[in-house]
């Protein structure tokens, strides 16, 4: 599959790939691309399938989204790279590194576990957006005031208007469709032998519920390097709501030699 892709030049022998999570696209981690790229890395972000730029898909699995993965490295002669994965990316990530640990030098998850998450979380989400695409709203606002009347928080609903498409049914880039049929797919954690023994940083939104204590030591006997970090303040988008510590977090990492 022929994902949509963006590159920022840098040190080739340090390039990082970005990995969105559920409604999200490329840009989601545009803040943090930026001070990569300052610190030298090279890095390249992607809209996984059924999302943004990238072509939809009547499958939305884990085991599809690595091999999509696989593909584009290879299309672009990558040997090894980086990982960094927010939530559902953060699994694909954890995937990847498993399934191909030679083809990952350092690994960052970013408030996700390897683990099966119970429904529930976004059946509002989802009502927001049936919701829109329903009505077909022609401006912004319109489909903001339609996705209020599900969802209260204005951060939440500036998040998915990114992916909004005006005056079209749908109305979004996502494949909304898919995403819902396959969403108890995106829950679970396929089970996967082997682990990755390379550095690994768990990185926590201190509001956040996705990594609990419970899962410590299904991480450690599949990350055995693992490493946590919590960031204070933040919940389920520590990467937008506090952008320099988790962008010095990151960075950090990725510099230290290991």
């Amino acid at each position: 599959m022929q994902l949509h892709t963006q590159f920022c030049p840098g040190d080739p022998a340090r390039v990082v790939v970005l990995i969105h999570g559920l409604f999200g696209s490329l840009d989601n981690l545009g803040q943090l691309a930026k001070a990569l790229g300052e610190a030298g890395f090279a890095v390249l972000t992607l809209d996984l399938r059924n999302h943004g730029r990238s072509p939809h898909s009547a499958e939305h699995s884990y085991p599809a989204m690595v091999a999509d993965l696989l593909e584009l490295l290879d299309e672009q002669g990558l040997s090894r790279v980086m990982l960094l994965g927010h939530s559902m990316g953060g699994k694909v990530a954890m995937q990847f590194a498993l399934h191909h640990p030679e083809r990952v030098q350092k690994l960052v998850v970013v408030d996700m576990a390897p683990a099966d998450y119970q429904p529930g979380e976004h059946d509002a989400v989802f009502a927001g957006l049936e919701a829109v695409a329903a009505q077909a709203p022609l401006t912004r606002s319109e489909a903001d005031a339609c996705l209020s009347q599900h969802l209260p928080d204005p951060a939440v609903r500036q998040f998915l208007l990114k992916s909004f498409l005006p005056g079209t049914r749908p109305g979004w880039r996502f494949n909304l469709p898919v995403l819902r049929t396959d969403y108890p797919q995106i829950l679970a954690w396929p089970p996967v032998e082997g682990r990755y023994s390379g550095p690994s940083l768990f990185i926590k939104g201190e509001l956040s519920a996705y990594l609990q204590p419970k899962h410590q030591d299904t991480i450690q006997r599949l990350f055995p390097q693992a490493k946590a970090k919590l960031v204070l303040g933040a919940g389920h988008w520590p990467h937008a709501e506090k952008p320099l510590l988790f962008n010095k977090l990151v960075v950090d990492f990725l510099s230290a030699s290991s």
